[in-house]
């Protein structure tokens, strides 16, 4: 006849508390799973779910169940569906990644082509000056003054006899038309600053 306390845990047993469970093994538990996870509250975490999973469930086990086993095919199960998430969202993460240094990549062959004298060539200089010439008198004007002789709004606003917001309004107006007859020919950020 065996006396070793695997055997006193029997379920299901009246004499087995929570209690008693738990501070027996709690600690072999934690170290089985922190070996795994390597964290020591997710370990903390798990085996603490494990054991109220037995808890819940003491009473439909078999007669016979070796507690400290079942108890510990838990925590495997658990520890083993947190790898696996974890696996998942580091293959996840490594996608990401990889398209982000794809994008990067992109952006920097992308600058490296780039030549400023192409960003000025003839057929961009000939699109500005039709699109231009089909502002309101008022805006062609004011926008001519601001980016051509380079007036500040308070200066043109002066020479036109018009309010500074009046002026803003007028660049803000011309510049907008400008970005949608160039997004196929400039990049971006040289829209932003037109």
């Amino acid at each position: 006849m065996q006396t070793d306390k695997t055997n006193n845990l029997q379920a299901p047993a009246a004499a087995s508390s929570f209690t008693e469970i738990f501070n027996q093994y709690q600690e072999r538990f934690i170290l089985f799973a922190n070996s795994y996870v390597r964290n020591q509250a997710v370990a903390e975490d798990i085996c603490m779910e494990a054991m109220l999973i037995y808890w819940e469930k003491r009473d439909s086990l078999q007669p016979g169940t070796n507690i400290p086993a079942y108890i510990l095919t838990i925590v495997k199960n658990r520890a083993l569906n947190h790898l696996q998430h974890m696996h998942v969202r580091l293959e996840v993460e490594d996608r990401i990644m990889d398209h982000a240094s794809r994008e990067l990549n992109l952006r920097i062959s992308t600058l490296e082509a780039c030549n400023p004298s192409d960003l000025f060539s003839t057929e961009i200089q000939e699109i500005i000056h039709d699109t231009i010439r089909t502002f309101p008198h008022q805006t062609q004007k004011v926008f001519m003054m601001s980016r051509f002789e380079n007036l500040t709004n308070r200066e043109i606003a002066e020479k036109l006899g018009l309010s500074i917001k009046s002026v803003e309004f007028h660049i803000t107006k011309g510049l907008k038309v400008l970005r949608t007859n160039l997004k196929d020919y400039l990049p971006s950020w040289v829209l932003l600053v037109i």
